[in-house]
């Protein structure tokens, strides 16, 4: 299956100010937000994208707007992608709710959150992780089995998909920092994912670029199926 790049959206208004922006109408990236979006077309020069699908939320869209204009691609947008519906807790500040009772079962018991007129955690990984098998699985049927995609969201879908990928419980997903536009990838297989990256904010990429295949006599062949097979002593 092919390989996603998970996007989480620049920095916004919203993080600077320490509030739970959540589903909030208006929350946009900042101006570091804007520098960190516009990099990222230079970061991920040489990445052949075949799709680029994102959150509803304005963040979101500006973060993958610049990218999207460079590679000629109209972004798909995504609602399940999007942030998590925090409910009243929606535009509080982070370090009143952390007084809240709710707090600690977000922290240490978070498959069994739910907030108040809001949705729970488990929710919300579940539907996430849905969205992105989804879209992976009619990039595989378009583009090959090789094709590399980007989805941009947030930080708990993220961790959550991450999660997932690393058959890591839910109650441990707060273990997982994923930074403001940084990536993290997954590479799907018939039988297991493989994660490549987490939170990674300035490596080196080359090692997304799907390299092309050889026949027997030396020339390049239609790609097939990555192996679902993990390298024993690790990759070279």
């Amino acid at each position: 299956m092919p390989t996603v790049i998970l996007l989480r959206h620049g920095r916004s208004s919203a993080n600077v100010a320490g509030v739970l922006a959540g589903r909030s109408p208006g929350v946009e990236l900042d101006e570091t937000g804007r520098a960190q979006a516009e990099k990222v077309i230079a970061r991920l020069d040489g990445v052949p994208l075949a799709a680029i699908v994102a959150s509803p939320m304005t963040r979101c869209q500006q973060t993958v707007a610049p990218l999207a204009a460079a590679r000629e691609l109209t972004p798909i947008t995504e609602p399940d992608l999007s942030e998590v519906d925090y409910g009243s807790w929606t535009g509080s500040e982070l370090k009143a709710l952390a007084k809240e009772p709710l707090w600690k079962i977000v922290q240490a018991h978070p498959s069994a959150a739910v907030f108040p007129e809001g949705e729970g955690l488990a929710a919300m990984q579940a539907r996430a992780v849905a969205a992105i098998r989804k879209h992976d699985a009619a990039i595989s049927a378009e583009h090959g089995p090789r094709a590399v995609w980007l989805a941009c969201s947030h930080g708990d879908p993220i961790k959550s998909v991450l999660a997932d990928a690393l058959a890591v419980h839910l109650d441990n997903f707060q273990r997982i920092v994923v930074d403001t536009c940084s990536i993290s990838v997954i590479s799907y297989t018939p039988t297991r994912p493989f994660v490549g990256r987490v939170n990674d904010v300035g490596g080196d990429v080359a090692s997304l670029i799907p390299p092309p295949e050889k026949g027997e006599e030396g020339e390049e062949k239609p790609s097939s199926e990555p192996s679902s097979e993990a390298v024993v002593g690790g990759n070279t």
